[in-house]
């Protein structure tokens, strides 16, 4: 068994879709996973663009997903609590939830999805950053999958 995590718009080292970027409607992508360890309890997401001229930029941070869950679908709202309570991070944009790759024109960047399952809820508040949750992650991952995407203007 092999923690995967894939999307139905691009494969691993494909390029992002228009409607999941700032130049289209900027929905998050839809996600899925498969064969997680038994004991996860929850879920906590990070995406983001090592490539940036101005360092790694944070395109999404979402933690406290319940254990039960599979799949995320497309367009998830830009809120700080979800329906399930999920808890949505700030990104660099300054804003809540996904904020999809937005590149300097130039070569494309890569865009990487990481999803960690854990033994635990983090319950931190909803607006962490990317730096609360990997604090908050430390002792409790017990995988990790993740999926590479890459956009350019």
């Amino acid at each position: 068994m092999v923690f995967t995590l894939k999307c139905k718009a691009f494969s691993h080292g494909g390029e992002i879709p228009w409607k999941n970027t700032c130049n289209g409607p900027d929905l998050s992508p839809a996600l899925a996973w498969e064969d997680p360890p038994v004991r996860t309890q929850s879920y906590s997401l990070i995406a983001e663009d090592p490539d940036a001229p101005s360092g790694t930029w944070v395109h999404w941070v979402l933690y406290d997903l319940p254990g039960s869950l599979r799949e995320l679908p497309e367009g998830i709202p830009k809120t700080q609590v979800l329906a399930d309570g999920s808890r949505q991070g700030w990104n660099d944009f300054g804003r809540f939830g996904y904020g999809g790759p937005c590149p300097p024109p130039g070569p494309a960047h890569r865009y990487f999805f990481r999803l960690f399952a854990l033994d635990a809820r983090l319950n931190l508040r909803p607006g962490a950053t990317k730096a609360d949750v990997k604090d908050a992650v430390r002792g409790h991952i017990l995988a990790q999958a993740e999926l590479m995407g890459r956009y350019g203007r």
